[in-house]
């Protein structure tokens, strides 16, 4: 991703990178050791240079990496960040999950649980990371850390809300959700 976004240029085509994370604790340039696991566990942690403080990504995570150049798109990272809430509260809602955004926390919530956590980094006008959808995942890693920096969060995942498609057939969907909504606010 850095090396993608620092080799860019103006002709550079946006791109969106669609995977899953083997078990690792994220760090982000906010984050505070208050936030950090509480619990020894094998998993990973690992300072990134995204926004934000610290979160857990997994199989049967879905990761969209929103490479784009938002200066030439015309988005300020405020409206990004909203647009790609509301690519995952409009998925969600092809699942009859009513979901929302909160002003106060970027993200996605299902009855006041985090299913979606978002996390950018900008470098002349072009964004890297992106966000993390929790599809159908073991969320105990979640137990020992303050996810996003907010002690107490509770996370929800798809597969607890009675959805039972996986990264697989979710992943795509909700890329081509998001690049609808980029090829719309155009």
């Amino acid at each position: 991703m850095q090396a993608f976004t620092a080799g860019r240029d103006e002709h550079t085509t946006d791109e969106l990178w669609l995977l899953e994370h083997p078990p690792v604790y994220t760090v982000g340039v906010a984050g505070r050791s208050a936030h950090l696991p509480r619990i020894a566990n094998a998993i990973h942690t690992v300072n990134i240079d995204r926004g934000g403080q610290i979160t857990y990504h997994g199989p049967g995570q879905v990761v969209i990496y929103t490479l784009l150049d938002i200066a030439r798109r015309g988005l300020a990272v405020r409206a990004l960040v909203r647009l790609l809430e509301c690519a995952v509260i409009d998925l969600l809602e092809r699942y009859r999950i009513p979901a929302s955004g909160r002003a106060d926390a970027p993200g996605v919530y299902v009855e006041g649980a985090k299913i979606a956590a978002l996390g950018l980094r900008v470098r002349k006008g072009r964004c890297y990371h992106g966000l993390a959808l929790n599809v159908d995942m073991d969320l105990s890693p979640f137990l020992a850390i303050d996810p996003c920096g907010y002690p107490g969060m509770s996370v929800t995942c798809m597969r607890d809300l009675g959805i039972a498609d996986g990264p697989a057939v979710v992943g795509p969907m909700l890329a081509q959700v998001l690049l609808d909504r980029l090829n719309s606010a155009r």
